[in-house]
């Protein structure tokens, strides 16, 4: 595991606060009608309310309040029976308005918790201040000869804003903490939270400070980086950088700052808000929010099951170790396939093996997604079967038949008959094979037999490379131990 940055400074210390925007997954928008779609041609799906014009009237979206309950019920907050949205002023292209409607001293939900492991494999609760609603902006494009334009298709997007009291210690923490969160919504089906496409975004707050000092540092926040790779490599850059400066007797600034992927370093991006510089005050046009307790009940009801629940299922039930469950149920769309490949072909164990391994590693290697990829659960089931059935060996099915599944989409079996992969199983026919290459291989007999083990394996080879990659490997070992005595 890679060592904290901090374990090169032992009298500092760094002091983490994350907020997390969360796009939520409804039909409509945040207080319009227009479609929430991601992809669509620039500024199709907008209307006067999301677009900004003078005089218009938002109306909430009550599947986004559901969803906002439901977040804060799976992450132990509690729900506020009354809440209100505020207007929070800025001026930038992609907000018209120049101000979006949020949730200000009254948020839906407060004071909550998710549990996390640090690397100590020890149990760590990270508190949440707040989880409050609010709409998206639009999106700046920058062209390439100094000119801009702007998409207003995402202005009005549902969000959730998930704000961390500043609990987390390092980058470890930090990744460890955006993960079980990360997790959390697409468990419940709030959010498809891809960050490629800005649908999971974090803003981190970090400070650093002498452990002996009481005040925390200066606070510099790094703005929206989307993936977890970078958020670790920036919040070390960003520690060891604070610490250089106070090293130096230099100032840490208050500012937001970006991570420039390229150079692996933080930029300055402008001098950091206050919350007074906002001026929120009470949004008129939306009444106050009440939440009974019938509603809460309802959506209680309607929670799946969520990470931690199924981590300590899947290794009950399908026996899998702590790092195989940690895997599985990173993303729930792996979770379920393991499940229903399982079931299958009552093969668990091996059935995580080529997951882990083999689709997982195809999925990274050509940049896919699950539900991009020809396979199924049928198939790989299928698949695990035939090789703890010893149709085929499992170098034929990773070498062989796993790659046209993935290129054809067709079954295992068709596959295994089309190119005649069927193992050869038969121990007489395996057995004049063996003979016949004893027979031709003399001299690496006798110094087999004279104790150089080793030239064992050189007699597996010529065997395989006999019977084209198909013959029953255990049998094989077998035989030949029998024959070479």
């Amino acid at each position: 595991m890679k060592k904290n940055i901090l374990d090169r400074y032992p009298e500092y210390e760094s002091t983490i606060g994350i907020e997390i925007h969360v796009q939520l997954k409804t039909k409509s928008k945040m207080f319009c009608s227009c479609q929430n779609k991601f992809g669509d041609r620039a500024n199709i799906n907008i209307c006067p309310i999301c677009s900004g014009h003078p005089g218009t009237l938002p109306v909430l979206n009550k599947k986004a309040v559901d969803f906002a309950i439901m977040a804060g019920l799976a992450t132990n907050c509690k729900i506020a029976k009354t809440s209100t949205f505020a207007r929070k002023h800025y001026m930038y292209p992609d907000l018209p308005k120049n101000f979006q409607i949020t949730q200000d001293d009254k948020p839906i939900c407060y004071e909550g918790y998710v549990t996390i492991k640090t690397s100590d494999e020890e149990e760590k609760k990270i508190r949440l201040i707040r989880i409050h609603m609010e709409e998206d902006a639009g999106k700046n494009i920058h062209g390439d000869q100094n000119e801009s334009f702007v998409d207003l298709n995402r202005a009005g997007t549902p969000l959730l804003e998930i704000v961390s009291y500043p609990d987390i210690k390092n980058a470890y923490e930090a990744k460890t903490y955006l993960r079980q969160l990360h997790s959390i919504v697409q468990y419940l089906g709030i959010s498809d939270a891809d960050m490629e496409k800005g649908s999971f975004r974090a803003d981190t707050n970090i400070s650093v400070k002498k452990k002996k000092d009481e005040e925390l540092g200066t606070r510099v926040e790094l703005k929206n980086i989307n993936s977890f790779k970078y958020i670790g490599q920036a919040i070390d850059y960003e520690v060891e950088r604070q610490i250089t400066l106070l090293e130096e007797n230099g100032t840490v600034l208050q500012e937001t700052r970006l991570w420039d992927t390229h150079n692996h370093k933080t930029l300055p991006m402008r001098k950091k808000e206050e919350a007074q510089d906002y001026r929120y005050f009470e949004e008129p046009d939306i009444p106050m929010l009440a939440i009974k307790s019938e509603q809460i009940e309802a959506i209680k009801k309607e929670i799946p099951e969520l990470p931690d629940e199924k981590y300590i299922r899947l290794k009950n039930q399908y026996g899998v170790s702590n790092y195989e469950a940690n895997i599985l149920i990173d993303q729930r769309e792996i979770a379920d396939f393991f499940e229903a490949s399982s079931q299958k072909c009552k093969y668990p164990k091996q059935v995580s093996n080529w997951i882990l391994r083999d689709l997982l590693g195809y999925m990274k290697e050509h940049k896919l997604k699950l539900k991009d990829l020809k396979i199924n659960p049928e198939k790989l089931a299928e698949l695990v079967t035939v090789i703890e059935k010893g149709i085929i060996n499992s170098k034929v099915a990773s070498h062989k038949v796993f790659p046209s599944m993935m290129e054809t989409g067709k079954y295992p079996s068709i596959i295994i008959q089309e190119q005649d992969l069927k193992q050869i199983g038969s121990k007489d026919d395996l057995e004049k094979i063996i003979l016949d290459i004893i027979e031709k291989n003399p001299d690496n007999v006798q110094q087999y037999r004279s104790g150089k083990d080793k030239l064992f394996m050189f007699f597996v080879g010529q065997a395989m490379k006999e019977t084209k990659g198909k013959g029953n490997p255990k049998l094989i070992q077998d035989l030949l131990k029998k024959h070479l005595k």
